[in-house]
């Protein structure tokens, strides 16, 4: 397939899966919401152009340096993974159901209890509020627990999310990267 998938490439994404990205004990393990069609059709996670999840993982000093989403498996020996709350592909987040995305809750809890992370971030605080029936909560830790990992919501990286620009973004990573590191 081209470096950029092409408009069959995303067609024929849709309802696809990524692999996780994990390992036992990380220190954090990052959960978009679910993969975009074009996260699926190259296989790599965050990997639409203008997501902006891997500049801020670099910038706030999660990473040596900033790594492609083709180099997602570096991950893991870095301390980091990346996982999904719903697993299957859409074109928009806002294509799953309440339903859904409470299952992929219970799916991210027994993932984080199987591989015991320190912290679960997810990607995105109003799937967070739906996924865990918490309709108050505030980006930044979470008083739950899941899969008997600290629990951290971050702002959607999406380039779509004007609420946050780079900078802020950074900066909410870089307090959770803060709080890993204690």
């Amino acid at each position: 397939m081209p470096t950029k998938p092409t408009r069959a490439d995303l067609a024929a994404a849709t309802e696809r899966t990524l692999p996780d990205v994990v390992a036992p004990g990380l220190a954090v393990l990052f959960s978009g919401i679910n993969p975009g069609l074009y996260s699926a059709a190259t296989g790599h996670h965050f990997a639409r152009p203008g997501n902006r999840f891997w500049p801020a993982l670099h910038r706030c000093g999660f990473t040596p340096r900033q790594l492609r989403p083709a180099e997602q498996d570096e991950l893991p020996a870095l301390g980091l993974g990346i996982t999904n709350i719903v697993a299957r592909a859409t074109a928009r987040a806002d294509e799953l159901t309440a339903a859904e995305l409470r299952e992929g809750a219970e799916r991210l809890a027994a993932l984080a209890s199987r591989y015991s992370p320190r912290f679960v971030a997810i990607a995105g605080i109003s799937a967070y509020r739906t996924a865990f029936d918490r309709p108050k909560a505030t980006i930044g830790p979470q008083q739950d627990l899941v899969g008997g990992a600290r629990l951290w919501v971050l702002p959607n990286p999406s380039g779509l999310n004007a609420h946050y620009q780079l900078p802020a973004l950074v900066a909410e990573f870089r307090t959770l990267r803060a709080a890993a590191r204690a």
